[in-house]
């Protein structure tokens, strides 16, 4: 089969890895997002999908707007691919580009749809405590994530697993799914099963201040903003900007869901912590001697197992205790 790859980050990497070293596809062309520059020295920076494409010496094209961008539409077209494969591309494709291969564009989509539509399906699964996710292979369409549904697969979620965790599964799944897909496709084996609208939700663009810990909030909430954020959440101490890299919610029901190291301290924390009438949320009312400091939230107690203070490098909790001279009583906000 003649495969078009449509794809950027490291998600995808996994994806085009397995077309490249399958003899059934020949991948004719590589799509991916312009180089950008990053960091202090502004160094021009190939995407994940580029870097690989490259060594494989696959033809690449990066167009800025690739719905306007005739010439690459029209080089497309003359590929004549069995299929466009579509992995976290970042653009949205035209019906014309839609309707260019002959099994269509398939799109993996890292979730179980019709939930999660949108661009940070991952991230807001993980924020909205959600114990299980998924892949899903689908015929896209005109509409967001609307396509019909081809394949699935289920991931568990673990109580500390984040971001990274979660997606780098989710990414190895994919890889394996589309496969799978193409060769049902080819085969007509497939049929594909249309989306219930009426059952979608979404996964909006985050925005910067999604990122802020609300100390309000329960500690498994907090938790799961940390992890599913992974590594942007932030609060404030001493006035500097804190981030707050991973968290273990400490209290009922959540020890049986954690490792024996942090499960050991339940006599302390429940010592420590049995009076605590007066405490306010984002305050420190314990140091645990190897862990980190423990912070009052609107529900529950919340362990900093890791944090990045302003200007430094990510420490553990017991570091960070030692670093800053932390005391009790003192507040993140």
């Amino acid at each position: 089969m003649r495969i078009v790859f449509l794809g950027t980050p490291h998600f995808a990497v996994p994806s085009l890895k397995r077309l490249l070293a399958d003899p059934a596809f020949d991948v004719v062309a590589v799509v991916t997002q312009p180089d950008k520059r990053r960091g202090r020295g502004s160094q021009v920076d190939a995407s994940p999908v580029k870097q690989v494409a490259a060594a494989a010496g696959c033809p690449i094209w990066q167009p800025r707007r690739i719905k306007k961008d005739e010439a690459c539409l029209t080089a497309l077209e003359a590929l004549q691919a069995d299929a466009f494969v579509v992995v976290a591309y970042g653009q949205i494709l035209s019906q014309r580009i839609l309707a260019m291969p002959r099994l269509g564009c398939i799109n993996g989509h890292g979730s179980l749809l019709p939930a999660y539509r949108g661009a940070a399906p991952i991230q807001w699964c993980i924020v909205q405590g959600a114990t299980e996710t998924g892949m899903t292979t689908m015929q896209m369409d005109i509409g967001m994530d609307t396509g019909a549904m081809l394949l699935k697969s289920q991931l568990p979620i673990g109580l500390l697993d984040n971001f990274y965790d979660v997606a780098a599964a989710l990414a190895d799944q994919c890889a394996d799914l589309l496969v799978e897909t193409l060769h049902g496709l080819d085969a007509h084996r497939l049929t594909p099963e249309p989306q219930d609208n009426a059952q979608a939700t979404y996964a909006p663009l985050i925005q910067k201040e999604d990122y802020r810990l609300d100390w309000s909030q329960s500690a498994l909430d907090l938790h799961n903003r940390v992890r599913g954020f992974y590594p942007h959440a932030e609060t404030t101490l001493r006035n500097q900007p804190l981030k707050v890299l991973a968290t273990a919610p400490l209290g009922d029901p959540h020890w049986p869901q954690l490792p024996a190291d942090l499960a050991q301290m339940r006599p302390t924390v429940e010592a420590l912590t049995s009076n605590l009438t007066s405490a306010q949320p984002g305050q420190m009312v314990a140091l645990l001697k190897g862990h980190g400091p423990l912070i009052y939230t609107g529900d529950g107690l919340l362990l900093l197992r890791e944090v990045k203070p302003s200007g430094k490098k990510a420490q553990r909790g017991q570091d960070f205790i030692n670093g800053s001279r932390l005391t009790l009583g003192e507040q993140v906000v």
